[in-house]
């Protein structure tokens, strides 16, 4: 049985998140979206948070299943036997910072392969942080989002400030 990981903070989920995971779920026999916890970083959703809107959003695809961990990304890797590491890519500039973190991920731990997955050319341009800061202004991210992020980031942001 063939393991994937994708990792990543989703915060949050993304249509272009989802297009890799629906992709990687084709592939793999098992998916698992890792959300890294980082208490160093101040996110909009709690990690339960994110986990539940993940899971409303891949709730279609069987193989896909939402997990979150502290610490190395390659240490999750090796006590949970997966052969692959997700990553996608969605311009140059990604592919270079990746690229860095896939070749010490694999001097970390030889067992850890990275998949790099080019995303959809229609969500290139949507990162978690573009998102959180139209959605702050009022702006509309229907169609750059799960329809249950869309709804819990009009929640948020209606009960901020």
């Amino acid at each position: 049985m063939r393991a994937a990981i994708y990792p990543g903070s989703f915060d949050p989920i993304t249509l272009g998140h989802l297009d890799i995971i629906k992709r990687s779920a084709r592939v793999f026999d098992r998916v698992i979206v890792a959300i890294m916890v980082n208490p160093q970083k101040n996110p909009l959703f709690s990690v339960e948070e994110r986990k539940t809107l993940i899971a409303q959003s891949v709730q279609h695809l069987a193989n896909v299943q939402i997990d979150s961990f502290p610490g190395l990304l390659v240490d999750y890797v090796r006590r949970n036997h997966v052969d692959v590491i997700i990553k996608g890519l969605r311009a140059v500039s990604d592919f270079e910072a990746e690229l860095q973190m896939a070749l010490m991920n694999r001097k970390l731990y030889a067992g850890a392969e990275t998949f790099f997955i080019p995303t959809d050319a229609q969500y290139s341009y949507i990162s978690s942080s573009l998102v959180k800061e139209i959605a702050r202004h009022g702006g509309d991210v229907k169609d750059l989002v799960p329809d249950p992020v869309w709804r819990e980031l009009r929640n948020k942001y209606r009960h901020m400030s």
